[in-house]
């Protein structure tokens, strides 16, 4: 098949970080691709392997969407993306489909599944291992976004630390005296501090940062009609922190090129999280947070491209 006759979709969860993985892929190949955004509903809560191969957990304006002409190739992300992927591939006879993250069910529907070296599901004939998660910060969107920021953070005393905050998760929480030991650590670095919130930090970890570190630049994403400056302070800065609860935040950071330190407490980090930051550490991409000083010190290895690596994966495969 030539490059120019692969039709492509990309199934977008509702979850943006799922969502941007399969993207990611997406961008990663030569072709065009039509992005259609899920919507679920109730059924979508079943494990998937009740829901078996089904576009029932949709609403019905997405399923809607899902009609032919159909694609050569899917690509998705995210477990409830994946009954979705295996119904339109029973409808579309030779369709292939990609999926990222494991799919829960029906590994036999997927021609190729792209899995974390971190993550100890099953190895199968079909899954790549990549380092992180696929990203979608390039070289090409830093420049756009250092070109767009930089009249706002170019005065920043240097060097310029982003300050990338997660938060709790289902079984781990971020804790006060977490807050207190991260601004201890990242203030060893010295420079100006710009912060960035997610939906998941706790109030309290937040302003006990701002407090302490008092941040030249701060961004919370609860500012709505706000310029989230999320990817100015990837390109401007001279340094990067990061908690270690966000497979994506830390594997966005290891993509700039930039010297990378993951904050990550045994009591708030994940066994699946720390593996993924030992092979960071391992890799030459990032380091601990308490071994910041004032001397940066300089990465070693290439900046992070995970969706380069599924997209070679499917182009070997000759799936589109």
């Amino acid at each position: 098949m030539s490059e120019a006759a692969g039709r492509v979709w990309v199934l977008a969860d509702d979850r943006v970080g799922h969502a941007n993985q399969a993207l990611a892929v997406a961008e990663a190949l030569p072709h065009p691709f039509e992005t259609k955004r899920l919507r679920y509903n109730a059924l979508a809560q079943l494990p998937n392997a009740l829901l078996g191969a089904t576009l029932a957990h949709l609403t019905a304006q997405t399923r809607a969407t899902l009609v032919p002409p159909w694609p050569d190739l899917v690509i998705a992300a995210g477990r409830r993306t994946a009954p979705a992927v295996r119904a339109l591939r029973r409808a579309a006879g030779g369709l292939h489909c990609v999926q990222c993250m494991w799919p829960g069910a029906g590994v036999a529907d997927f021609d190729l599944i792209a899995l974390p070296a971190h993550d100890r599901q099953r190895q199968l004939a079909t899954v790549v291992r990549t380092l992180g998660a696929p990203h979608r910060v390039t070289a090409a969107r830093l420049a756009e976004a250092a070109e767009a920021w930089a009249a706002r953070l170019d005065s920043l005393p240097r060097p310029r630390i982003a300050l990338l905050l997660g938060g709790a998760t289902r079984r781990r929480n971020f804790t006060a005296d977490d807050a207190k030991r991260l601004a201890e650590q990242a203030a060893a670095i010295g420079g100006s501090v710009m912060m960035t919130s997610s939906r998941r930090t706790p109030v309290a970890v937040r302003d006990i940062l701002a407090g302490s570190l008092r941040p030249h630049h701060r961004y919370d994403w609860s500012e709505d009609g706000t310029d989230n400056p999320y990817l100015g302070y990837l390109a401007l800065a001279d340094a990067l922190v990061v908690t270690g609860d966000s497979t994506g935040m830390c594997t966005e950071a290891c993509a700039t090129g930039l010297p990378v330190y993951i904050f990550a407490p045994p009591d708030m980090i994940a066994a699946k999280h720390r593996a993924l930051h030992e092979a960071l550490y391992g890799a030459g991409l990032a380091q601990p947070l308490e071994s910041a000083t004032k001397d940066l010190y300089q990465p070693d290895a290439a900046p992070l491209d995970d969706a380069a690596t599924v997209a070679m994966a499917i182009r070997e495969r000759e799936l589109i």
